[in-house]
């Protein structure tokens, strides 16, 4: 991966100063945030760069384990 140096920052200015790490993000498309010299993080603008898709199982996989994570308490009784 190619990083500009233009989109450099630490972990103290992004931390001290979000709002220019957002704005580099903004102009660049990404901003990389260093820390103890190696880059560590990677701040996205996502309007920029779409998220990624998942494919149909992967959402119904999703959609699935919201549904049993919401009314876990029903599929047990119905389980008994």
């Amino acid at each position: 991966m190619l990083v500009n140096t233009n989109q450099i920052l630490t972990v103290t200015e992004a931390n001290q100063n979000f709002s220019k790490a957002a704005r580099l993000a903004e102009r660049n498309g990404s901003a990389i945030i260093f820390k103890n010299n190696h880059p560590k993080f990677m701040l996205v603008d996502i309007s920029q760069n779409p998220p990624f898709e998942l494919t149909d199982d992967e959402k119904i996989d999703v959609a699935a384990k919201r549904v049993l994570e919401r009314y876990r308490s029903a599929f047990l009784e119905l389980a008994k």
